[in-house]
């Protein structure tokens, strides 16, 4: 058995201190030629469809009109930072980054305390809320940075909708009509997440940030397990399975092996029977026809050491392939090889059918942390382009072995950049380069894959990615595949815990003036919040690009330098230079419809709409604050077609609609 195998939120930035002042079978004609009727047309699912294509088959906002695009509607969460109702712990809403889904003119969505709204979409009106009372129990892993959750899934049976959230360690199944609990489903409306794993948690351990995915009346969970969470047994990454109708759990996928085999041999001195993690906290996709799930399984634990885990470690960061009835594995290939730098797989794979070479292929497409885009064969796992073993630098940290070689798709290129040298250092001005040299000088730097270290190690790209958790999305028709991509180094530092075969990172960054400096969580954190001395990224722009890559040749169609960081571009002690392009580093794409449109914010505080075909951006709008989610598309029944996107971080956080004007 090869390395290459066929079976059956928080993050801290590199910076130095400156001292200067599938959409289902019923949709299918519709994206192929795109709609321009007055007929609704939903958003089904969490990425528009079961096969996370994020893509829109509504024609009606074209690159002819979209100049025109305006506010329709916005809709505030009303979620402000309180004290926990058990714990008395200060909790506090993180950034809005659902994406709602929309059947006729309601829209579902959750928000980021995990509460569950409809809207009417046509207006922003609320229709009704359940709160799942996720803050009760204080905060989830520790995670100090704000809840955050994603998105719902919608069920049909037994004559109603069912909307489905999986919210801390509970899966709640709704009536869409009034939001209540069913409660013939499960105990009363919720099933517990945490019975039944490979061994006991702590339930406060457990959260979920992403969607259950449906297939038939079987509903299918991950989970999101903190970072900082590190002791023997702690939360297993266990995925679950449970009758949409009942609540009866169907079956339970393990993604560290207990059985004997190859890969249970890739955790070595007997590491599976204690390592937790591997979760898949990303959100993942099926295919309706076939009835396979897609799941892009994240790293173990810990992220960053893993003496106490030798080995290759499957099938930890990997894009496994399951059977969505049994739970049985089809096949999967790992991504990363014993991961030390936290490269989790982390955008759901998209499902589409594309032509190469004259042969058409089931392809699934998944865009990497590591700034490679992966495209298999759905079914088998085979690598429609060639993926390489190559060789990459060794670890020198006491018990830690990095493997020998890790897989390179030969094709496409890279479309995020890859690995840190001097030639990377921001050189706005000689003074600034020559200091971002120095600093690069105190510590390690090399190619991607240049492991952690003592001394601190520059990993590009940093473990937001590359590619997070929203950046791909998929047009069909042209065979186009989105991509956005952050362009920022971390410092990647190990220090001991006081137990000598124990490390974790040091989240603390270079500082030329001090040995550790503040932590730095958020992109918007880069700079204190006087505004000088300026905390500067030691990388050169751009920070966040969006490429169009061609899945029929695998060639970079196009590449832009996404949105702006003003923050930077307007700090007095910048404010006098020429900057270039910046960019936004951020994980959220965007959405593509049949018009040849994308719509996207990248993270960023403004919405553009970009032609498909050039790249050119064709309009955008201030947001007024942070738009840290993916877009959607739909049209409601009074045939307008509105453009929805989430905004904001705390309080203040909103839905905001866009459209074309009304016919007067």
């Amino acid at each position: 058995m090869g390395r290459a195998l066929t079976l059956g939120g928080v993050w801290p930035s590199l910076v130095f201190l400156l001292t200067v002042a599938c959409r289902d079978a019923d949709t299918q004609g519709l994206r192929r030629a795109g709609t321009s009727t007055a007929s609704p047309v939903g958003w089904p699912a969490f990425a528009g469809d079961a096969g996370s294509q994020r893509y829109s088959p509504v024609a009606d906002i074209s690159p002819g009109n979209v100049a025109t695009l305006e506010p329709a509607w916005r809709w505030e969460t009303g979620e402000v930072e309180h004290d926990a109702e058990d714990t008395g712990e200060r909790v506090q809403p993180g950034r809005f980054e659902a994406t709602p889904l929309a059947f006729g003119d309601t829209l579902f969505l959750s928000t980021p305390f995990n509460r569950v709204v409809a809207l009417d979409g046509r207006t922003g009106r609320q229709l009704w809320a359940f709160d799942p009372k996720a803050t009760r129990w204080g905060l989830i892993s520790d995670d100090r940075a704000g809840f955050v959750h994603r998105g719902v899934a919608s069920w049909v049976g037994n004559g109603a909708r069912r909307i489905m959230v999986a919210s801390r360690w509970s899966l709640y199944a709704l009536d869409a009509a009034t939001g209540a609990p069913v409660r013939t489903f499960g105990d009363q409306g919720a099933v517990d997440l945490a019975k039944g794993l490979r061994w006991p948690v702590n339930r406060r351990h457990l959260g979920n940030t992403s969607p259950p995915v449906i297939w038939r009346n079987v509903v299918i969970v991950g989970s999101a397990i903190g970072d900082r969470i590190i002791h023997e047994q702690d939360p297993p990454g266990d995925v679950q399975a449970f009758d949409a109708s009942t609540g009866a759990r169907l079956w339970r996928w393990e993604p560290i092996p207990q059985q004997a085999g190859a890969a249970r041999e890739s955790w070595e001195n007997g590491s599976a029977s204690r390592t937790g993690h591997g979760n898949v906290w990303a959100p993942f996709s099926v295919d309706s026809a076939a009835g396979l799930v897609y799941l892009p399984v994240s790293a173990a634990s810990n992220d960053y050491y893993g003496g106490n885990r030798l080995g290759d470690n499957l099938y930890t960061q990997s894009l496994v392939c399951l059977d969505a009835a049994t739970g049985v594995q089809r096949w999967a290939r790992q991504l990363v090889h014993h991961d030390i730098w936290d490269y989790d797989a982390a955008s759901p794979p998209a499902l589409v059918t594309i032509t190469v070479n004259g042969r058409r292929i089931d392809a699934v497409v998944l865009a990497g942390k590591t700034g490679f885009l992966y495209v298999f064969d759905r079914y088998t796992g085979e690598p429609v382009w060639p993926m390489v073993e190559q060789p990459v630098p060794a670890s020198d940290v006491p018990g830690e072995r990095a493997a020998l070689t890790q897989p390179f798709p030969a094709w496409p290129r890279p479309f995020a950049r890859q690995g840190f040298a001097v030639e990377d250092v921001v050189d706005f001005t000689p003074a600034i380069r020559a200091q971002g040299a120095r600093v690069l000088a105190a510590v390690r730097s090399g190619p991607i894959f240049a492991p952690p270290s003592i001394q601190g190690t520059v990993q590009m790209p940093g473990w937001i990615g590359g590619a997070g958790w929203g950046s791909t999305a998929i047009d069909p028709v042209r065979q186009l595949a989105f991509i956005k991509a952050t362009n920022l180094p971390v410092l990647a530092r190990v220090v001991p815990t006081g137990d000598a075969r124990r490390y974790v990172t040091d989240t603390t960054e270079v500082d030329p003036g001090r040995p550790l400096t503040m932590r730095l969580p958020d992109p918007r954190w880069w700079w204190p919040r006087k505004a000088s001395p300026l905390s500067l990224p030691i990388s050169k722009p751009p920070y966040g690009t969006l490429t169009a890559v061609d899945l029929t040749t695998g060639e970079h169609r196009w590449t832009i330098v996404l949105g702006d960081t003003p923050a930077i571009r307007h700090h007095p002690a910048l404010r006098a230079l020429a900057l270039p392009a910046l960019g936004v580093a951020g994980a959220p794409g965007g959405v593509a419809t049949a018009s040849g449109l994308v719509f996207i914010t990248g993270g960023g505080a403004e919405l553009f709409a970009i032609d498909a075909e050039s790249g050119a951006v064709l309009w955008s709008f201030p947001l007024g604050q942070i738009g840290y989610s993916n877009p959607m598309v739909f049209r409601a029944t009074n045939g307008r077609t509105y453009v929805v996107v989430a905004t904001g971080n705390g309080a203040g956080a909103a839905l905001r609609a866009f459209a074309v004007p009304a016919p007067r």
